[in-house]
């Protein structure tokens, strides 16, 4: 760690500077030598550090959504052209040229602040061998040695000796219980911010090997993190703990404002969306009018989540317009009415057992009528009347049991 910090070192001095400007108006507030002001400090500088990364994480949130949207299609490509791998590449790139996707955007945010991740773990590591760094002078340096955040010095780290630890004025319990402390939640922040992001944010009726990548990562990199944290001084968790939390809380925003079309965020983003136009009779706001714009540009291109916010608007009797307001709209509310109404005359469908139990109910009452008919014409044949002027008896007359009725042919001279 150390020989790639050191690959940073053009970038430590702007580093110790941005940190001793922000000590210098926290140590007026809590005191010089205190872990508050170095601690605020090195919180500060992510911070700054953030919000000037925060278009190279619009353009991460873009590239990733269309990441997601092109799987289908990239897919397609690797099936089609399996035995080209070159063609494969080409027909790759040109998909990425035609939707103005770059598949290194994504990494960008964690690349862009990598030098300054590296220059913090050399100064600290400087303090830590009590040598001066940057604009880090001697009285600086003796100011950030006696600095403690509970009980653990700022150079301190997991694996440090005891030896080590005493000569920065601390026990190895301290330390250890403190860092330990510090990387379980860094890694259950990282954790959770990947987590938030494959079950909120992701298009669930499209299922491709992105997915399956994601979700491996999520539990890929908790671990890492855990593993790489026990070398870490206690002033860079500090730094990659806000870091963490940070992209924790702008992830969040970001997907509870402009969520993946077809995700669990984007059906509760429409239900708010809905109920704020119920309540207000208007769409509030830019972002919301920008996304009722984008679903009636869709047309039918709609998801399902996307026409069962349309649908909800026609209930109201209001329709979504190109410039994302609502407008009041009969036909809308007919059209509505009339759906609905169609949905509650058809009938339900039934199950399997229902279907046997009711032909079995119906042949035994076929059978019960079948029955009852053969009955009553029997009945009826008993009771109508004779003839009157004829024998009521006669062999002759009647048929026996397996002969045809009617007049019989005389037999055969041979079989008398």
């Amino acid at each position: 760690m150390d020989t790639i910090a050191s690959l940073f070192s053009f970038i430590t001095w702007p580093v110790s500077w941005v940190i001793v400007q922000f000590h210098k108006l926290y140590g007026a507030i809590f005191g010089a030598d205190t872990g508050w002001a170095w601690g605020l400090s090195i919180v500060s500088l992510v911070v700054l550090i953030r919000i000037c990364l925060i278009p190279l994480f619009v353009k991460q949130i873009k590239s990733t959504r269309n990441m997601q949207v092109l799987q289908p299609k990239m897919k397609a490509i690797q099936e089609r052209y399996k035995s080209d791998k070159q063609r494969q590449s080409e027909e790759m790139m040109k998909l990425y040229k035609e939707t103005g996707t770059n598949p290194l955007s994504s990494c960008l945010p964690i690349l862009a602040q990598s030098p300054f991740f590296f220059a913090l773990y050399h100064v600290l590591s400087a303090i830590a061998s009590n040598k001066k760094i940057g604009v880090i002078d001697q009285s600086l340096l003796d100011s950030a040695r006696q600095a403690h955040i509970f009980g653990a010095p700022l150079a301190a780290k997991f694996m440090n000796s005891p030896a080590e630890v005493s000569a920065l004025g601390a026990s190895l319990t301290d330390v250890r219980v403190v860092t330990a402390v510090m990387i379980v939640m860094m890694s259950a922040s990282q954790f959770f911010t990947q987590r938030q992001l494959m079950t909120k944010n992701v298009d669930l009726t499209v299922k491709t090997p992105y997915m399956q990548q994601q979700k491996m990562l999520m539990y890929i990199f908790p671990v890492i993190f855990a593993v790489m944290g026990i070398n870490f001084p206690v002033g860079v968790l500090v730094y990659w703990l806000t870091t963490n939390v940070w992209t924790m809380g702008q992830q969040m925003y970001v997907i509870n404002q402009n969520p993946t079309p077809g995700s669990k965020a984007q059906d509760q983003y429409l239900t708010r969306l809905l109920k704020s136009v119920t309540a207000h009779g208007e769409v509030r706001g830019r972002t919301r009018r920008n996304t009722v714009k984008r679903i009636v540009a869709k047309g039918p291109d709609r998801n399902d989540i996307e026409r069962k916010f349309v649908t909800g608007l026609a209930k109201l009797g209001l329709a979504p317009q190109e410039d994302g307001s609502v407008a009041k709209s009969d036909t809308a509310a007919a059209e509505a009415e009339g759906g609905a109404a169609q949905r509650r005359q058809q009938p339900k469908r039934q199950t399997k057992a229902q279907r046997q139990t009711g032909t079995a109910q119906a042949g035994g009452k076929d059978a019960e009528s079948t029955e009852s008919g053969a009955k009553t014409s029997l009945q009826k044949q008993d009771d109508k009347p004779k003839p009157a002027g004829k024998p009521a008896s006669g062999s002759s007359r009647q048929a026996k049991s397996g002969q045809r009725k009617g007049p019989q042919r005389p037999k055969h001279p041979s079989k008398k």
